[in-house]
């Protein structure tokens, strides 16, 4: 056995405490104050507490006002998360549809979204996704055309535009690519 099982089988189970009006914002304050989050995302953090624990108050509690005190307080802003998570996917090098397709996913209004398509660097994007998984003129070896068509359908999945991957693969460098502009 090793420590990590004789410590788990010593454990006892912690006893669920029913959330309260209080618990439930001290629950909201800890989850803001450790990640960046939309309005969206924390409602649904504590719903799912809500559901695990319970709820001890009269009612159903509202989550959405909770929610929407916490923007009104500026602990939570959707538009700056927003910004953030899409400065985030395109310098890992995720295009424009990758990134309004997680935005959608966190919950994001489409005002919202708009402004963070603003931070995305179609170009520079796509050439860092293209040299991380050593794509068209960032490839080691010249690929055969299945492998071409297979790291063309990466560079799509990534959310990168069709005429744009194009561009990249008919390229004689990454240089030559970078030095076209828009």
């Amino acid at each position: 056995m090793t420590g990590r099982d004789s410590t788990a089988k010593r454990r006892k189970p912690r006893a669920s405490k029913r959330l309260g009006e209080d618990s439930l914002r001290e629950l909201a304050l800890h989850y803001v104050g450790r990640y960046a989050t939309t309005r969206a995302k924390l409602v649904r953090y504590l719903e799912r507490k809500l559901r695990e624990r319970g709820w001890d108050g009269e009612g159903r509690p509202d989550t959405d006002a909770l929610a929407a005190r916490f923007a009104e307080l500026g602990y939570i802003s959707d538009r700056i998360y927003g910004e953030m998570k899409a400065r985030s996917l395109a310098a890992r090098g995720y295009g424009a549809r990758r990134v309004e397709a997680q935005l959608r996913v966190d919950g994001l209004g489409e005002e919202d979204r708009g402004a963070a398509r603003g931070e995305v660097d179609a170009r520079g994007a796509l050439l860092r996704f293209a040299e991380r998984k050593r794509l068209g003129p960032f490839a080691a070896e010249d690929p055969t055309p299945e492998r071409e068509r297979k790291q063309f359908a990466a560079c799509l999945r990534a959310g990168h535009d069709v005429s744009l991957v194009k561009e990249l693969f008919s390229a004689e460098s990454a240089e030559a690519f970078e030095g076209v502009e828009d």
